[in-house]
């Protein structure tokens, strides 16, 4: 067989929707730029494509990166890529539309629109190719993609992406200019950014030395777009259901966005504030057509802090009592320490136990208080003491390596909370002990992200991680103790990415003509080759990813604003560095500057 899995080329799933081109005035193609399997979990995508799809004259199709065996039939037959929808050119599309969603599937991109037969730089595309958009959490710092994108969207997508398409219909009706259609929509659009429409300059140390409009009339900063109100937002009813095993075979229905923790390694924690929740109303609503329209036997209720949902209970015993008889689970993607309730356990378990996954995120208490982590080893005992009780017998548990201030003491922590786990399983009574034991630690390499307080700590080296990986490996011993954990070199090539600025872009075009994609994947990371594309550039990727930053520093991202202020950013990683914790948003407000918050009203 050519092709190993073609289910994830054919379309025609359950809950598809396919339209005439001849009866649509715009067409967006929706691409996850990874695998059919990986994209089709993705919630976000689902949302877009209903939302668009709801309009009677707008149509939204799919696309996704072609695996390598898939790419190489099409590149050896010439056939262009097409949509999984009506099988349609992605080049005849009105937009081609990216969510950007993790650094390493960049040059996925790039190979997209190389096999829609789609220039790759944008100033190479005329009117008669796609508007190539992107958006998502990795958008926040967009100039690593400055040459491939005609604009970004910067924030949340369901308000603007409609907007965009209605002012695109308006242009094409009229005699549509690219060039007019991007300066009108950076003009008049909150949340747009046009890169090409702006400059920079650079000192000659490398770092930035300002940047500008290069035409009047459009803004020096970018605010983020936000939906206020979750519950008269669209929300899909429906979801398609593919035909193969994809990441996550189950419906996901969000709660709330934001989060009420400020974790300071965590981006979207910041860039989605302020809280605003759906009401137990609303998602019991959604449940009840998600669950008719697909036949999902699991309900995933997710956000960044699920466990933090005001009306949890509540909600999880609403949807046991509707949906046990059909044998519908419930599940939370991960729980926080602080938050497990016995009451809320108890209700999930009535149909399945669906596993269950807890963060602690560092190894001992000081570096939790670094990172405002806001739980601690009691929280743990106390979770997991329960989940032995109730029959759970399989715990995992999250961690992250190279963190500022971090100490051997701390990374030995993650050995001992996991020793710790598996002795408050076999110190209970024979009679208690439900189950085949497992606990599992998995660690990533701390990735300094914009927009978190740690944007200014430089990275391990990749040498740090790999003495602090084998120093952790080599002190377990027992085989019911599994520790997983990231390849360095990957979480290096991402912080280049995600700390990088516009002239990232020509290594990530050399990375690709030297034939990297999939660099997430293990199997198809190619360490060597950046490194050789870097070395031809006489880039420097420590200069990106190891070197820490002064708070004078003009750093690339900070053209927009995300809602928690600069300042705000600075007096967190100050407090970081001394171990100081700042309270959680729900007990006061913290200070970080967002106007107009949903839970504290104004900030001046």
């Amino acid at each position: 067989m050519k092709v190993e899995k073609p289910s994830r080329y054919i379309g025609m799933e359950q809950n598809m929707v396919q339209k005439n081109p001849d009866e649509v005035d715009v067409r967006f193609a929706f691409s996850f730029p990874d695998v059919y399997e990986v994209g089709m979990s993705h919630l976000g995508m689902h949302i877009l494509y209903n939302l668009i799809n709801n309009e009677p004259r707008y149509s939204c199709e799919r696309v996704f990166a072609p695996w390598v065996d898939m790419e190489e039939q099409m590149r050896k037959e010439s056939i262009p890529l097409f949509t999984i929808d009506s099988k349609e050119e992605v080049k005849d599309f009105d937009f081609l539309g990216f969510t950007l969603q993790y650094e390493m599937s960049y040059t996925n991109i790039l190979n997209i629109l190389d096999l829609a037969g789609i220039p790759i730089h944008s100033r190479e595309r005329g009117e008669d190719f796609p508007l190539v958009i992107a958006g998502g959490p990795c958008a926040y710092n967009p100039e690593p993609l400055w040459e491939f994108m005609d604009l970004f969207v910067i924030g949340e997508g369901e308000e603007v992406t409609l907007e965009l398409m209605k002012i695109y219909d308006k242009h094409k009706k009229n005699g549509y200019n690219k060039r007019k259609f991007l300066e009108e929509v950076q003009a008049t659009m909150e949340g747009i950014y046009v890169p090409s429409l702006y400059d920079v300059n650079y000192n000659d140390d490398g770092t930035i030395k300002d940047r500008f409009p290069m035409i009047s009339g459009i803004p020096e900063v970018i605010d983020k777009r936000m939906i206020r109100d979750l519950d008269s937002m669209f929300s899909p009813e429906k979801m398609i259901v593919p035909y193969m095993e994809t990441v996550h075979d189950r419906i996901s229905m969000e709660l709330f966005r934001g989060c009420t923790h400020g974790c300071r390694f965590c981006q979207a924690g910041m860039i989605y504030r302020p809280i605003r929740e759906k009401s137990v109303d609303r998602l019991m609503e959604l449940a009840e057509k998600l669950v008719d329209s697909t036949g999902y036997e699991n309900i995933s209720l997710s956000s960044l802090s699920s466990c933090d949902y005001s009306q949890l209970h509540l909600l999880i015993s609403s949807l046991m009592e509707r949906f046990e008889d059909r044998k519908v689970g419930v599940s939370l993607p991960s729980l926080r320490l602080d938050s497990v309730s016995i009451d809320i356990l108890k209700e999930i378990e009535k149909v399945r136990k669906t596993g269950l996954t807890f963060a602690p995120e560092a190894g001992s208490q000081r570096l939790r208080d670094v990172i405002n982590k806001g739980v601690d080893e009691d929280d743990l005992v106390n979770a997991v003491s329960y989940a032995f009780k109730e029959g759970w017998s399989r715990i995992k548990l999250y961690f992250m390596i190279g963190l500022p201030t971090e100490t051997d003491e701390d990374v030995m922590g993650i050995k001992e909370l996991s020793y710790l786990v598996k002795d408050l399983f076999f110190n209970r009574p024979p009679e208690e002990r439900k189950g085949n034991f497992q606990v599992t630690a998995s660690a990533s390499c701390f990735v300094p992200k914009p927009f978190t307080p740690f944007q200014w700590h430089g990275q391990d080296t990749i040498e740090e991680f790999n003495d602090k990986i084998n120093f952790v490996k080599g002190s377990i011993k027992d085989k019911k103790v599994t520790f997983n954990y990231h390849d360095p070199r990957v979480s290096y090539m991402e912080a280049i990415v995600a700390r990088g600025d516009r002239r990232v872009s020509s290594l990530l075009y050399r990375a690709w003509e030297k034939g990297c994609r999939f660099d997430g994947w293990s199997e198809h990371f190619k360490y060597e080759t950046w490194l050789e594309a870097m070395s031809e550039l006489g880039m420097d990727g420590s200069f990106y990813a190891n070197r820490s930053r002064d708070f004078s520093e003009n750093l690339p991202w900070d053209f927009i604003n995300p809602g928690p202020s600069k300042k705000y950013l600075q007096n967190e990683y100050t407090k970081a560095i001394k171990g100081e914790t700042t309270r959680d948003c729900r007990l006061g407000c913290t200070g970080c500057g967002i106007k107009d918050c949903a839970m504290w009203g104004v900030f001046n």
